[in-house]
């Protein structure tokens, strides 16, 4: 979409913005950009990235400011990660315990606040309870009841529609497979586990299984998730913010109400690796000045909860990716060690 030049010249105008807040001129790009382009052609240049949606103009400058497209199109095409030092790595890792999952996801919490002087968050992980038995009962001729039995003794039905009937000793053989195969495993792992074998089996028996375990869900999924927010007044201090009571008394009232918060990062749990939702793109009003980064964390391998940074769209994203990344692996560690 963009030349070579215009994403110089788009990459050199944002980093400057995010360096020092003011709007970018051309003297400025003809100076640090590298290019050896006269002020007018640079001019003509923005002029370009404007009408594309990548720039704006603001009415007190003739200087430039980046837009969502504009930050979007840099962190997916232009940014340079600057992963952290090893030694970082071994200091942050002690920071978060691993002998309490509620003190593990506060220090996280805490400990993204710290190192980016934004909010952290962390929604506390989703109870995944292990599963002891599964059960089939014929309930009529293409009707069967799925029962889902935990280790700790809970007990939930789902109802299967099958597309032909089975005996009472299809059941049980099914019954007994799933059972021998559940045995300290959450649905979603057991699906992992034999998903691939049942489907290979092409047998009226594997067709049942398969279609109870893609039926499963999450049926345990026992819900209550809470967020944990660290550092909030960081953001009185962000000077994007400061000048503007309504808008900090509406990004305090996502806060304290939590359930939008907990939607969005609830989607960037069903994502692999990190999410970045810049400005409108979060779909929560009053972050529409406000970028929010995020990363699933796991338990054993299974994904329970996303933690994450939220801050303004003016920040230095190639620090607080990784920061974020590197948060998640270190909670994920933590956590596995207790269940271990």
């Amino acid at each position: 979409m963009l030349n070579e030049r215009a994403q110089i010249l788009l990459k050199t105008l944002i980093e400057h913005y995010i360096a020092d807040g003011q709007p970018v001129g051309s003297r400025t790009l003809s100076k640090f950009s590298g290019l050896d382009l006269s002020s007018a052609s640079i001019r003509n240049v923005l002029a370009d990235l404007e009408d594309l949606g990548f720039i704006a103009s603001p009415h007190t400058s003739a200087g430039r400011i980046p837009t969502t497209r504009g930050y979007r199109f840099f962190v997916d095409s232009l940014l340079t990660i600057k992963p952290l030092a090893q030694v970082e790595i071994r200091e942050l890792k002690d920071q978060i315990p691993a002998h309490s999952p509620s003190i593990a996801v506060t220090a996280a919490s805490q400990l993204l606040s710290q190192l980016t002087e934004f909010a952290g968050v962390v929604i506390s992980p989703r109870r995944v309870p292990s599963l002891m038995q599964i059960e089939f009962l014929r309930l009529s001729e293409r009707r069967i009841l799925m029962i889902l039995v935990t280790a700790d003794g809970d007990v939930q039905n789902r109802i299967i529609l099958t597309e032909r009937d089975y005996t009472p000793a299809q059941l049980i053989e099914a019954s007994n497979y799933l059972s021998q195969h559940c045995a300290g495993k959450s649905l979603d792992m057991l699906r992992t586990a034999v998903l691939g074998d049942l489907e290979s089996l092409q047998t009226d028996i594997g067709q049942l299984m398969s279609a109870a375990i893609k039926a499963g869900g999450n049926p345990f999924d026992a819900g209550g998730e809470s967020v944990v927010i660290a550092g909030e007044t960081n953001l009185l201090r962000v000077d994007d913010f400061s000048s503007n009571v309504d808008r900090l008394r509406q990004l305090f009232s996502v806060f304290e109400e939590k359930t939008a918060l907990l939607q969005l990062l609830d989607s960037g749990q069903r994502a692999e690796g990190i999410q970045l939702f810049i400005g409108q793109e979060a779909g929560i009003h009053p972050l529409d000045e406000c970028s929010v980064v995020t990363a699933p964390y796991q338990v054993n391998g299974q994904i329970v909860g996303t933690l994450g940074v939220i801050g303004p769209t003016r920040m230095a994203y190639e620090r607080v990716i990784p920061i974020v990344d590197i948060t998640a692996k270190l909670l994920s560690s933590a956590l596995s060690h207790q269940q271990g």
